[in-house]
């Protein structure tokens, strides 16, 4: 096949890093109900084609398995579909992990596996497709980053860290793209109900740090449904809007933090104080959701958990 420049295309080519599960499946069907051919890419290959063969009533998908940690990988993987299926019109990155845990009980492997999913993953993708579509004289990017990239929670460090690199990131291409006909967004989530309670990482004590962050991913007063957020994802990419943030709750954090970074940074600190201690002689390794809920075996945190477990078995292929 010829460049694909050449190629006429009756449908706009998307793609979308981390959409095997949760927010990032949830985006892939948004942009094919709007009529995208979308390509599907995680670490995992089972996954992603698990995914793909769920979205395809949707529209046409591809699968392509992809680590967004390697830059090789993804330089291979939009190689591949800008001569295989079209040229890239949007990319939006979701890939991300969560490590939840007292400082006392993180290692740095930790930090280094959330900055190269959440903060060298997006700069990957986006520095990749970039000089393609700045050719072309279109093109939008979308980098899902967080409220935690703009206020530090506690029990998350190695997440804000990496979060707070890829607002940093998204938001500086969107100022130097100014006038190419490319554009950047900056996707601001707080929580949302996606299910990721249940593969995000649990250290120190694993139940008693699953009991508090579970529930807060999974309520409705704390957390946003995932399919709405997907669909402001979407319209905001698309329009090139620089920033989106997407609950209300993340607008409020991020202006107190604006106004008062100090105060802020103290209030942070009085609620790390509220949470699970770490261990006297350390703490165990980090363990995913499920054994960290499996360990906890509360009743009453697995109800207040209803509406994020529906969210996950919905939001999977």
């Amino acid at each position: 096949m010829g460049p694909t420049d050449d190629i006429v295309h009756d449908q706009p080519v998307a793609l979308v890093l981390g959409a095997s599960r949760g927010l990032g499946f949830l985006v892939a069907r948004e942009l094919l109900t709007r009529g995208h051919r979308v390509v599907v890419a995680a670490r995992d290959e089972a996954e992603v084609e698990a995914a793909a063969a769920a979205l395809a009533e949707y529209g046409p998908v591809t699968a392509e398995p992809c680590d967004v940690r390697d830059r090789h990988d993804v330089g291979e993987l939009v190689g591949r579909v800008e001569h295989s299926v079209g040229p890239i019109e949007v990319l939006v990155t979701v890939a991300g992990v969560i490590q939840t845990a007292p400082v006392e009980s993180l290692a740095l492997h930790e930090f280094e596996d959330a900055m190269d999913t959440m903060a060298w993953g997006p700069i990957h993708a986006a520095m990749t497709v970039l000089p393609h579509m700045r050719r072309r004289g279109h093109g939008r990017i979308g980098t899902v980053t967080s409220v935690g990239g703009m206020v530090s929670p506690p029990h998350l460090l190695p997440y804000a860290t990496a979060k707070f690199a890829a607002v940093g990131f998204s938001d500086g291409l969107a100022a130097a793209l100014s006038g190419s006909g490319v554009t950047a967004t900056t996707i601001v989530p707080g929580l949302m109900r996606t299910g990721g309670h249940l593969h995000a990482r649990f250290g120190g004590d694993p139940a008693a740090e699953y009991a508090w962050f579970a529930p807060a991913a999974s309520l409705p007063l704390l957390s946003i449904d995932a399919d709405r957020a997907a669909r402001r994802i979407v319209d905001a990419v698309v329009a090139g809007s620089p920033m989106v943030v997407l609950t209300p709750l993340a607008w409020v954090g991020i202006r107190v933090r604006g106004l008062a970074p100090g105060t802020t940074t103290r209030v942070m600190g009085l609620m790390g104080r509220l949470l699970p201690r770490a261990p006297a002689r350390g703490g165990a390794r980090t363990v995913d959701g499920a054994e960290a809920r499996r360990r906890l075996g509360s009743a009453v945190v697995d109800r207040l958990t209803t509406l994020g477990d529906r969210a996950a078995r919905r939001n999977s292929g």
